[in-house]
């Protein structure tokens, strides 16, 4: 019999509202989703964030893609650094929106996260998913984290920082992106 694959969310600093399309498709498969929460959503402290995404990786049975978006991403990077290649179950990975860590705009709140997170390649399928005008990671950070990761980039042109304030409700072409891409 074969096992469902889990959706599991990560959202970034401040998590994502009722208005984000991270929200929207996590209520919408939310019969095979997981939401990883944390403490403290503003004031995110990276080893904290990172044994709340491996707790809820291990209380997963069977395979998990995972889907960042903006810090999330970043934490993503952290847990595959720590985890030495074992992939946890995941199977693959949809990165959305990659913040720099040493950009300008990076939350200053965001206690130890780095662009080593970005540092070694990826020991599952991931794409990264970059706009060409996110005041938080410039398309040339995206490319470079992507090549990093060892993962494909797609470019969705002009859309900030693909969040709520972008105006795509459900983002509609990033679930086809999403799904051609990587389920």
């Amino acid at each position: 019999m074969e096992q469902t694959t889990t959706y599991v969310f990560l959202a970034g600093i401040g998590n994502s509202g009722p208005d984000h399309w991270q929200r929207q498709w996590y209520e919408r498969e939310a019969e095979t989703s997981v939401w990883v929460e944390h403490d403290s959503w503003d004031n995110p402290a990276r080893d904290a964030w990172v044994k709340d995404l491996g707790d809820a990786l291990a209380a997963v049975p069977g395979p998990k893609v995972l889907i960042a978006h903006s810090l999330g991403c970043t934490l993503l990077g952290e847990w595959a650094r720590e985890q030495g290649g074992d992939s946890g179950g995941v199977t693959a990975a949809f990165l959305v929106a990659v913040p720099d860590p040493e950009g300008e705009n990076f939350p200053t709140e965001a206690e130890g996260f780095s662009t080593a997170a970005y540092g070694a390649p990826l020991p599952f399928p991931a794409l990264v998913v970059a706009s060409e005008d996110d005041p938080y990671g410039s398309l040339e950070h995206a490319v470079t984290a992507a090549g990093r990761l060892g993962s494909r980039l797609a470019n969705v042109g002009h859309k900030g920082h693909i969040n709520s304030s972008s105006g795509l409700g459900d983002w509609g072409e990033g679930w086809t992106l999403f799904r051609d891409s990587l389920v």
